[in-house]
């Protein structure tokens, strides 16, 4: 991963979501869902809940950095509160 100039942190990012990704495709073939409607009122799956937590973490992370600046990993325990609750009522 030289020659991309990365990071260890944004290859373990990277690896992270390649992961879940391939884990919810597993999920879907083996356990097919009906999709559910939550809070928003919207019909969603698995994957649509992990997209639209995913997109809200970004954002998170983002504001963190704007607003904090600094102890990154406490973002991080804010966005596993943001996917628990999309999960759970999304």
């Amino acid at each position: 991963m030289e020659w991309m100039a990365w990071t260890l942190p944004t290859a373990i990012f990277f690896g992270c979501i390649a992961a879940l990704l391939i884990t919810f495709t597993i999920l879907a073939i083996k356990y097919p869902e009906t999709p559910r409607v939550g809070i928003l009122r919207i019909e969603t799956t698995r994957g649509d809940r992990l997209f639209i937590t995913l997109l809200g973490s970004a954002f998170i992370n983002i504001a963190w950095l704007g607003i904090v600046g600094d102890h990154q990993p406490y973002a991080l325990l804010v966005c596993l509160a943001y996917a628990a609750a999309v999960f759970r009522w999304v």
